[in-house]
């Protein structure tokens, strides 16, 4: 335990980028996967300090702030690019900074959600290599994504396109040949009767040769419709067996990375596999076409394609028509701006945002392609007991982005929705289930003609949660957890009518991105165990412990009146706003439980003290330390919780900083000495105290100061003062010391859970 504290804190003062340079090899390529057109890496490392220091995630959601930092971003690089000695490295750096104003300019918000993304992603990386392993879900998302696996597709495709391009040219030999051939014929037609009986063995003769010629164009046309066989046939096998577990893998990882887990990528290899792959269907079908045309000047009994062609041309068409309505996705599932980290969840009368986008680059299409959205398209009736509608405008047309290869995409950004009401004016009624188990669906769908071929395109979002008070989000976005950490069918909204259980290692990997993904670092083993014993008590030690959907979201931690998930997410919500620089470094133990804190605090020094979550009250954080009595007798202290009421007033490192204990006939100190296990208090903190700037005026500065009043009695039974109000200043304290009158209801007391 010590030597993992340390090594936080030595890290602490190194910044993320450093941190990241240092990981191995494994790790690192999952970083390069992070840096895209749309984030160059070159960014990251020039500007790698003034990076990390801005607030990315205010500016993903407003859209003034953005604008700013993109402002700034640009001033930044030109001091970068003007340092820099290289001609090559300032010429690209020139040609990244216009990238970024064609992109950006209009939309900072989106760039401000891209960096924003990437820093998160870097601290999820660097929390699972500080762990021993990595979770089951990870490893499997891991080796979906071998290099070996992308390597061999590459190679499929490559393979393909060059055959078709192969086949370009031996249609290109066959008409040539059959054009030398139909002159040559017809030549012999137009002098016949005057040669046959002039000459009758030249005549004899070059019907020999035609009859080799077609024979050989015979022999052409075979082998080119073989060759097509064989390259439909690879097709065939190429959707079937790589590119559509390919795209299906890619869902499951975007499920994934909805929830916190890695980030998503893949979605441009994605788009250049389909594409080349259309690409190389379209090529066939024209060269079927001009097969068809040939036979319109050269046929002859027997001749194979008549006979073969329309088969084969059947079989493209319908190759093209699936690989496209396969490529129709969802890229942004359904997401609130103001709480995009929280996919999925909506609220009626908040605005979403949704993005769809077609994975093959078409080589023509006839009209706009409009994309019309419906909710719950298609839902049996009863299965929900509120019905909503889209009150905004729900149809776009599909546009070509400029950065992405030229692929066909549409966002909405302004979806709404609205409950709908009966004619008796009441809502629906009252299902089986809670609102925040009924599970919506987002329907797409689209129709076009490219080359003769009517194609109907429908896709889906993942379901969606539909709320109506922000109360409603934690047991939301915990019901699009556990769908999504379980299911993997799109239209399975029937799943909270009789939810599967999660083993004990899937959950545990799931609760620790969310730390990672709300608090900036995910949960080491000793928290995830902690946190097993307080959920399954007995069976914390086995992984594969079925844990249900009732246990972790709607029964009641025993004698307490809350779920496990409602005090979990409270937690978060306390350190994302309040204790984040403190949880980072890693000096939050956490979810210790009173027992094992006294076990830990027992041998050490007096003053030595830890930090836990409280377990009786939602998201509240206590210190405990302990004292040695002049007879031996160990003794201690722990004050009561901090909710975020409190530490609104006043930052948690100087509340640690400045804490006092008064006692009678004592002088106030603050008992706080070590963290545990043996970090020197200001050494730990002294970072994260806030130092007040000085101030030229004729006032004295006042502090606030937290103070307990500590009993003799109070190391053993609760104490009994009702809620604290706001900790006094020195000049409150020094004149209720002088009176020797103290407000106890005005104070802070030791505190046992």
């Amino acid at each position: 335990m010590h030597r993992n504290s340390t090594a936080q804190t030595a890290k602490g003062s190194m910044s993320q980028w450093k941190q990241i340079q240092q990981l191995e090899i494994r790790l690192l390529e999952h970083v390069d996967y992070l840096y895209d057109d749309n984030f160059p890496m070159d960014i990251r490392q020039g500007l790698s300090s003034w990076i990390e220091t801005q607030d990315w995630d205010t500016a993903a959601n407003e859209e003034p702030m953005a604008g700013v930092l993109f402002t700034n971003l640009l001033s930044q690089l030109d001091r970068v690019r003007s340092q820099e000695q290289n001609f090559l490295q300032r010429h690209n750096m020139k040609i990244i900074q216009q990238q970024l104003q064609v992109k950006y300019t209009s939309n900072p918000t989106a760039m401000a959600r891209v960096i924003s993304t990437c820093l998160r992603e870097e601290w999820r990386i660097l929390s699972s290599a500080c762990m021993q392993e990595q979770g089951p879900l990870e490893r499997s998302l891991q080796h979906s994504v071998a290099f070996e696996r992308q390597k061999s597709m590459d190679n499929r495709v490559a393979i393909i396109r060059g055959s078709v391009q192969l086949m370009d040219q031996a249609v290109k030999s066959i008409e040539d040949m059959q054009d030398d051939f139909d002159f040559r014929y017809k030549t012999l037609q137009a002098r016949e009767s005057s040669d046959a009986r002039q000459n009758p063995e030249m005549m004899k003769q070059e019907v020999t040769t035609l009859q080799a010629m077609l024979n050989s164009l015979d022999f052409k046309r075979k082998e080119i419709l073989s060759k097509m066989d064989d390259v439909i046939k690879e097709i065939e096998d190429l959707m079937s067996s790589q590119l559509n577990p390919e795209l299906q893998d890619w869902k499951r990882r975007q499920q994934i990375a909805a929830i916190g887990g890695p980030q998503l990528t893949g979605l441009e290899q994605l788009h250049s596999w389909f594409t080349l792959t259309a690409q190389s269907l379209f090529q066939m079908k024209r060269q079927l076409d001009k097969l068809a045309d040939l036979i319109v000047k050269v046929t002859y009994e027997s001749d194979p394609i008549p006979l073969q062609k329309p088969q084969m041309e059947e079989r493209v068409k319908y190759l093209i028509y699936h690989l496209i309505k396969s490529s129709f996705v969802v890229e942004k599932q359904p997401c609130m701006p103001t709480h995009p980290q929280k996919p999925l969840i909506i609220k009626t009368g908040v605005q979403f945002t949704t993005k769809v986008r077609l994975l093959v680059k078409l080589p023509e299409v006839d009209y706009q392609l409009k994309v019309k959205t419906t909710f719950d398209k298609d839902l049996p009736p009863g299965r929900v007991s509120r019905q909503f509608f889209i009150l905004t405008n729900n149809t776009k047309v599909m546009d070509i982005e400029d950065y992405s290869n030229g692929c066909l995409s549409v966002e909405f950004r302004h979806l709404q929705l609205k409950e709908k009401k009966y004619i008796n004016g009441t809502k629906g009624n009252e299902g089986l289930l809670s609102v925040t188990e009924e599970l919506h669906s987002l329907s797409f769908e689209a129709c076009f003609t490219v080359q003769g071929l009517t194609i109907d395109l429908e896709t889906c979002s993942l379901p969606l949660v539909v709320i109506s008070n922000v109360s409603q989000l934690p047991g939301g976005w915990v019901s699009v957890m556990w769908y999504n950490l379980l299911s993997d069918e799109p239209r399975n909204l029937a799943f909270f009518g009789n939810p599967p259980r999660a083993t004990w290692s899937q959950l545990s990997e799931v609760l620790s991105w969310q730390f990672s993904t709300f608090a900036g670092k995910g949960l080491n083993k000793e928290q995830l165990s902690m946190l097993g014993g307080k959920l399954l008590g007995q069976h914390a030690s086995c992984s594969d412990y079925q844990v249900s959907w009732s246990k972790l979201s709607k029964e009641n931690i025993s004698g307490k009146p809350f779920s496990f998930w409602m005090w979990l997410d409270s937690i978060l919500e306390l350190i994302k706003k309040h204790l984040m620089p403190v949880w980072n470094e890693n000096y939050i133990m956490g979810f210790v439980s009173k027992e094992m804190e006294r076990t830990l605090l027992k041998d050490k020094e007096p003053g030595t003290f830890l930090l836990r979550f409280s377990e009786s009250h939602l998201g509240g954080i206590t210190f405990t330390w302990v004292e040695h009595g002049d007879n031996g007798e160990v003794k201690f202290n722990s004050v009561e919780p901090y909710t975020k009421n409190r530490l609104s007033a006043l930052p948690f490192a100087d509340i640690i900083r400045d804490y006092k204990v008064i006692s009678e006939g004592v002088v106030p100190e603050n008992p706080l000495k070590f963290l545990y296990p043996d970090i020197p208090k200001d050494e730990a903190f002294g970072r994260l105290y806030n130092i007040q700037p000085s101030k030229v005026h004729p006032y004295i500065t006042s502090t606030l100061i937290p103070i307990s009043q500590l009993r003799s009695n109070t190391t053993t039974t609760p104490s009994s003062c009702q809620s604290p109000e706001p900790p006094m200043t020195p000049g409150e304290f020094d004149m209720l010391s002088e009176h020797l009158c103290f407000d106890i209801n005005s104070m802070s007391s030791p505190y046992s859970e």
